[in-house]
């Protein structure tokens, strides 16, 4: 099942998408379930699938497309997860024992066919295409053998980076991650049953067509199961909290002379079993 967050006549709302319709679940789970994230809390997916047998009421080409969960607890990051690119650094450095994490905060993030803003203080937005976890069953120190019964599905994500920034602190990438509306995710979360098992899905980045980015997840120095597990040590998993994986080599920094992002460049993020996850690079014309 593909479910959706997005706006329709005025309102934010989320659904499941059937065909190239949106049957709104907003309207037919109100009051007590206002979001996808309260939807996967109050475990309400089965609800969901029989509600998805009705006749759509919006097209899928009407309604704009917001990230699949709006407003997560977390958005947990993980960098350097497939096995190339710790060479890439080419510092000699052994593969590490654990993962690398960081936060991203949910203004960070556009939907589907929403612009990923190049922010005026910058010329070095990049691009890395991910696969994300969302949790549907939340825990704390999840064994690895259960973790994969906590994913509610999968999305693409471009975890968008302002490069020179991630440089500004000496212990952390923060402030280069989470300039408003550098990545996006999207365009849905598909449910874990339509993936049989998560150890051989792929995900490539492309920028104006041309493949940059292309990797598969048998690929991955810490398998989902492991970073659920390892993540659920030190805080507690909820449902809507989401997973960005990792991204593969062929990142934009990483070409001689880099290959940044510019107003006018479209990305793609594709992930098998999920789809394409499509943005156009706008310059920012916000207030100062």
């Amino acid at each position: 099942m593909k479910l959706i967050s997005f706006r329709a006549r005025g309102a934010d709302r989320f659904g499941a998408v059937v065909d190239d319709g949106v049957v709104d679940m907003t309207q037919r789970l109100a009051p007590e379930i206002a979001t996808l994230r309260a939807a996967l809390a109050a475990d309400a997916l089965p609800r969901m699938r029989a509600l998805a047998r009705a006749t759509p009421d919006f097209a899928l080409a009407d309604v704009t497309l917001l990230p699949p969960i709006v407003d997560p607890e977390k958005i947990i990051c993980v960098g350097v997860n497939y096995g190339l690119r710790n060479e890439e650094y080419k510092d000699g450095s052994a593969a590490p024992a654990y993962p690398s994490v960081f936060p991203r905060f949910p203004g960070s993030f556009v939907g589907h066919g929403q612009g990923l803003v190049r922010p005026r203080e910058s010329g070095q937005l990049d691009y890395e295409g991910e696969i994300a976890i969302v949790i549907g069953r939340g825990g704390r120190r999840i064994a690895e053998a259960d973790a994969e019964s906590h994913i509610a599905g999968l999305t693409c994500a471009n975890e968008g980076t302002v490069r020179d920034w991630v440089r500004h602190g000496k212990f952390n990438v923060t402030q280069g991650k989470n300039f408003d509306a550098s990545g996006a995710m999207g365009p849905w979360l598909v449910t874990a049953d339509a993936f049989d098992g998560f150890d051989e899905l792929t995900v490539t980045t492309r920028v104006n067509g041309e493949v940059r980015q292309h990797d598969t997840t048998a690929n991955l120095m810490f398998t989902f199961r492991r970073l659920i597990s390892y993540i659920s040590i030190w805080t507690t998993l909820k449902p809507g909290d989401v997973i960005s994986t990792g991204t593969p080599v062929g990142a934009g920094v990483r070409f001689d002379p880099p290959r940044f992002l510019l107003p006018g460049d479209r990305v793609e993020v594709e992930v098998s079993g999920v789809g394409v996850l499509s943005n156009p690079v706008v310059d920012d014309a916000g207030a100062p």
